[in-house]
């Protein structure tokens, strides 16, 4: 049979999959600190980069450590990058909203 009649796979992922990239309590603890602290909402998806850059960069040392951790990053688990960055996203917006509507 060759190469040539093997049809492509697409990778299935489930929303229990998902949950601990969005979930992950480094990326939570930074977007919501800093989007409570921003002062314009221009500023949260820069919030949302530096949370998503900081909880990868955790979640890659204590996965390098052989530690278990609830969204790790290596080579043989799923990362799932855009998930993460939406949920630092989220979270951020909402902390930003929050402190908003908590000054009046």
């Amino acid at each position: 049979m060759g190469l040539n009649r093997v049809p492509p796979t697409v990778p299935v992922v489930h929303l229990w999959d998902w949950l601990p990239a969005a979930f992950d309590p480094v990326l939570i603890l930074v977007a919501v600190w800093l989007g409570w602290k921003a002062d314009q909402f221009g500023k949260v998806m820069i919030v949302a980069l530096a949370a998503f850059g900081v909880s990868v960069f955790v979640s890659w040392i204590v996965s390098s450590l052989g530690l278990p951790w609830i969204a790790p990053v290596r080579s043989d688990a799923l990362t799932l990058f855009p998930v993460r960055l939406i949920a630092a996203m989220l979270w951020a917006s909402g902390a930003y909203a929050f402190r908003r509507a908590a000054k009046g």
